[in-house]
């Protein structure tokens, strides 16, 4: 582990390339084991069909690692953005976020922006005709205790063709803002 990629305080970062280079080693390790287990049955130590089972357990970590190291582990942040929660996600088109009730409709289109960058995601599927991602952004209202009802305060389509999308259609719903609670001062 890097010295400043981690201290006490802080959350550890890794980057593809820390993974790749950890990818490396556990595979070197991996083609160590291989040979001991070759070499167990050739001179028919007892303790050759363990070192199979090493082999094998070396081969799921390499082949992890190397997973890791192909997909950014990063999330965008967008400034502006509130807190969100995915409460929805079909896994190919559709996606629905939860958010606050006190928030602005600024805030709300940052928000969609950043769920837009941290959902997308080269394994969606489009269905037919449909080659991009919906996401809603919701909250619920609680007019009477019990009652629980979703408000829908905006919406992006981003493309499912590329990471970067510059033509993102965002719809804010400013009529539904007049519904939410007014804050207590």
């Amino acid at each position: 582990m890097r010295a400043d990629a981690c201290s006490p305080l802080h959350i550890c970062m890794f980057s593809t390339a820390d993974f790749l280079q950890y990818t490396q080693w556990s595979g070197i390790a991996t083609l160590v084991f291989a040979a001991l287990a070759v070499l167990a049955f050739i001179f028919k130590w007892g303790i050759r069909f363990r070192l199979v089972g090493t082999t094998g357990f070396m081969l799921v970590v390499t082949g992890g690692l190397f997973a890791l190291s192909l997909v950014p582990l990063s999330r965008t942040v967008i400034s502006g953005a509130g807190k969100y929660m995915l409460v929805y996600d079909n896994g190919s088109t559709q996606a629905v976020i939860a958010i606050s009730p006190e928030i602005s409709p600024s805030e709300v289109e940052a928000t969609l922006r950043q769920a837009a960058s941290n959902l997308y995601s080269y394994g969606r599927l489009g269905k037919r005709g449909e080659n991009y991602l919906t996401i809603r952004a919701r909250t619920l209202l609680h007019p009477e205790p019990g009652v629980s009802i979703p408000l829908y305060l905006g919406q992006i389509k981003r493309t499912l063709a590329s990471r970067e999308d510059e033509e993102m259609a965002i719809e804010i719903y400013t009529d539904k803002f007049a519904q939410l609670p007014k804050p207590n001062t």
